[in-house]
């Protein structure tokens, strides 16, 4: 195995980059379309709940194909038909684009959840104190629903570590696709893969201790039931 360890390495970075990327930009396109399901017009709604059933039915190895073949080539088709010339777009850049449009779907139901479970009779009281727009959102609704939202997201995190290894189909140099050809360069197929298994229960273990020090915070002034 000697000789991979700065590669290997290398690929963990890439691996924490693209997760913590593409978790943002899920988060970022989540709240539009959960936004644009409890606020927006019909056509609106109709046009988001679309967007989730499909990145919920199709694999999403198949829709990183397709986001990351077909997408970049509409682009460069549209660019074209503009007028203007190819666009190159970096494979890092595309690679948090996929997984945020694919995380997305996932967390606008998340938030979308925690926005109903709300008890309306807060949100109406601070309504009534003269709170709208979005000091009402920062200062009521946001509190209120990290709680109800919070174990969906937290997984969706875990999710994004494990999914992060699906760009590998599309030859990105992340840990998975780095472990692989280190396997098949040396034909030690077993160590690599085990420890690339085991960077991945790492990264988890790791996550969860910050997963559990934000819980405590968001949890003392949660009423405690029973």
């Amino acid at each position: 195995m000697t000789g991979w360890g700065v590669s290997l390495l290398q690929g963990l970075v890439i691996t924490i980059e693209i997760s913590v990327g593409g978790y943002l930009t899920g988060l970022m396109i989540g709240g539009l379309v959960a936004w644009a399901k409890l606020r927006g017009p019909r056509w609106l709604v109709a046009l988001a709940n679309g967007y989730s059933t499909i990145c919920r039915a199709v694999p999403e190895v198949l829709l990183i194909l397709i986001l990351y073949y077909a997408g970049q080539q509409g682009l460069n088709a549209l660019m074209a038909w503009l007028g203007y010339g190819t666009l190159g777009i970096g494979g890092f850049f595309a690679a948090i684009t996929v997984l945020g449009v694919v995380n997305g779907a996932y967390t606008s139901e998340i938030l979308r959840g925690a926005v109903l479970a709300l008890p309306k009779g807060q949100v109406e009281a601070a309504r009534a104190y003269g709170m709208h727009g979005f000091g009402l959102f920062r200062r009521v609704i946001l509190p209120l629903m990290i709680p109800f939202a919070f174990a969906g997201l937290t997984n969706l995190w875990m999710t994004m570590l494990k999914d992060s290894a699906l760009i590998f189909v599309v030859g990105y140099n992340e840990l998975t696709f780095t472990a692989v050809q280190a396997a098949a360069s040396t034909r030690m197929y077993f160590p690599f893969l085990l420890l690339c298994g085991a960077i991945y229960y790492a990264l988890t273990q790791f996550s969860n201790i910050f997963i559990k020090m934000f819980e405590r915070h968001i949890r003392r002034w949660t009423p405690k039931l029973g």
